[in-house]
């Protein structure tokens, strides 16, 4: 199976390098800029134990022939419209898009372009960065990925990718309902970038301070309440595991869109918590802690627009 990965980033580049190394077809489509780094300096996945170099297969734009197989989609939301353009030509009648993105926005807009057919659900559990050089750098031993067709149920073709995958070395598990796994992702994401954005710091660093350690299941519960509005209520266990890490002492954890705020970055504000705000108010469910926190982002994001 020929596999396109589009975007070779922090997560799209651990779960496109892992394979490629193993040996199976893996291309990735990714910007000029990008291309030039990889090429340059390979594909380099560092930190906790993994020491990973991969001469990857390039194409960007307007140089894709031909149908995948398996699109692994890869990319910030803001960049989403764009590369449904650029990877059009690489899908075929029988191609499998696993988007890796936070969120639900995404889903329907794939959708609209190639069909709900076409487009599988994927949850990504991966904590990467990208560091000065462009090497992705592993920061916590979690790094797996859940598949599953929307609509729920067995799916021959997603055990098929299950067994690429798996054989390549990546951690790969299927889900018969895998919506409902996209909502509890896009709960805990939420939760912990609303905590960590708006007080400017680390679970460790918020937990430190009077009050800090009930302001996150504070955000976590706003979230909850709206996937459990909209169906997708969040299981206790997951609750509690989500809770732990959100009220750790010392702990350094903090979100990719923290460290974006921190460094002066544009974040995925509106695709992850405008859209969740606007879900709410349509199931009438009041998220006060996470209005304020979209509020504070979308001033950073004005600011670094400005900027």
């Amino acid at each position: 199976m020929k596999i396109l990965v589009v975007g070779a980033g922090a997560t799209g580049g651990w779960f496109g390098g892992l394979p490629a190394d193993a040996g199976l077809d893996v291309t990735f489509l990714v910007r000029p800029g990008r291309a030039a780094v990889l090429r340059e300096r390979g594909l380099r996945i560092t930190g906790l134990g993994t020491d990973l170099t991969v001469t990857p297969r390039l194409v960007t734009a307007g140089e894709l022939t031909g149908p995948y197989g398996l699109v692994l989609f890869s990319v910030k939301s803001t960049a989403i419209g764009q590369a449904i353009e650029d990877v059009s030509p690489a899908i075929g009648p029988t191609t499998a898009i696993v988007p890796l993105l936070n969120g639900m926005a995404h889903i329907g807009e794939l959708n609209a372009r190639f069909g709900e057919r076409a487009v599988l659900g994927g949850v990504a559990m991966i904590v990467t960065t990208l560091n000065d050089h462009g090497d992705i750098v592993r920061l916590a031993p979690m790094a797996n990925l859940t598949i599953g067709e929307q609509g729920g149920g067995p799916s021959a073709r997603v055990d098929e990718i299950h067994a690429l995958l798996s054989g390549a070395g990546v951690e790969v598990h299927t889900s018969d309902d895998i919506t409902a796994e996209m909502w509890h992702k896009w709960v805990f994401i939420t939760a912990v970038g609303a905590l960590t954005c708006l007080m400017r710091g680390t679970v460790g660093d918020v937990t430190a301070v009077p009050g800090g350690a009930g302001l996150g299941p504070a955000i976590l519960a706003e979230a909850a309440a709206v996937a459990a509005a909209s169906g997708n209520p969040v299981p206790k266990e997951k609750i509690a595991f989500a809770e732990e890490l959100l009220t750790r002492a010392g702990s350094p954890f903090a979100s990719s869109m923290y460290r974006d705020v921190v460094e002066g970055r544009p974040t995925e504000v509106e695709h992850l918590f405008g859209d969740l705000l606007t879900r709410a108010r349509a199931l009438s469910v009041a998220t006060p802690l996470l209005d304020l926190a979209t509020m504070h982002l979308r001033v950073h994001q004005h600011r670094t627009a400005g900027d």
